[in-house]
């Protein structure tokens, strides 16, 4: 039995390639790579880092590593795919750790010709610490890469995908160990790239999340109780805090830049690495209900 088990492992990672996006990412790649050495090949997208990232990527003898000048996720994912010679695709962030459960459920995977991708569900870490909820949603993480491409949306990017998608069983854990220095420092670009998406989108492609940032002023007012009681982290002590408080940073980012591009009318760069990005315009910031 344990023979099969193998067998199908290596049949299914011979026809796929892992793709990791990376950028100073020492304190979660190592991680991420050991859980993927049943995988034939993992690319590496590297915007240059100037930590160990480099140094533990080369540590694994499937991983080929690429560099690529950093101008969007979607645009770093994209350049990926265009490398991959597999049919399928495994798109990870390098803080994205498959669990055991997971490994064993990709050695069963029999694709139907009319799949092109899987989504896998995500349980959020703190410290290494497992929480009993999350804010993450679920994301097509497998995929026939030729039927797939990202499209930036807010501060993160989409993948549009051609077919029908399945549901994994088994989760991923989402276990970012970087500092929080640079967490807090990320938000504001975050923020900024949120921002953009809010008052330039359509209206039919905002979800409820999204309206309700609109507002300004509601999102910060309910996300700690629904993280905390809604998705059950009190009960995950400090570990469940921390994610609390993180997610209250983040809204609150959120709805003041909201209210101050309203206000002020700004142009602003992201960040020094990325194009410089105009604040939308005026009749665009009033069809969103400002005045």
């Amino acid at each position: 039995m344990r023979d099969c088990i193998v067998s199908a492992v290596e049949n299914f990672g011979r026809d796929l390639t892992a793709l990791v996006i990376t950028h100073d990412e020492e304190a979660n790649l190592h991680r991420t790579l050991s859980k993927l050495t049943w995988v034939k090949s993992v690319l590496v997208v590297d915007s240059g880092s100037r930590d160990r990232t480099l140094e533990i990527a080369a540590g694994f003898p499937n991983v080929s590593l690429l560099t690529r000048d950093f101008d969007t996720f979607a645009g770093q994912c994209n350049f990926g795919l265009e490398n991959v010679k597999t049919e399928w695709v495994l798109s990870l962030d390098a803080d994205y750790v498959l669990s055991d459960e997971l490994v064993a459920e990709l050695t069963n995977i029999r694709p139907e010709p009319t799949v092109a991708g899987y989504r896998a569900r995500f349980i959020y870490a703190v410290w290494g610490q497992p929480l009993r909820g999350t804010l993450y949603p679920p994301r097509v993480v497998l995929y026939r890469h030729r039927l797939g491409k990202y499209l930036d949306e807010g501060h993160g990017h989409r993948l549009c995908i051609e077919g029908r998608v399945v549901s994994l069983l088994a989760p991923i854990l989402h276990d970012d160990r970087k500092s929080l220095t640079r967490w807090v420092q990320s938000q504001r670009n975050y923020a900024w790239r949120e921002v953009a998406h809010l008052l330039t989108a359509a209206p039919g492609e905002l979800g409820k999340i999204d309206r309700l940032r609109l507002k300004g002023w509601i999102a910060p007012l309910l996300i700690l109780p629904y993280v905390l009681i809604g998705k059950g982290c009190i009960f995950d002590g400090r570990a469940g805090w921390f994610y609390a408080l993180q997610r209250l940073f983040a809204e609150v980012s959120i709805a003041l830049e909201l209210l101050d591009q309203v206000a002020l009318g700004k142009e602003r760069k992201v960040n020094p690495r990325e194009p410089e990005q105009k604040r939308p315009s005026e009749a665009k910031i009033k069809a969103k209900g400002f005045s």
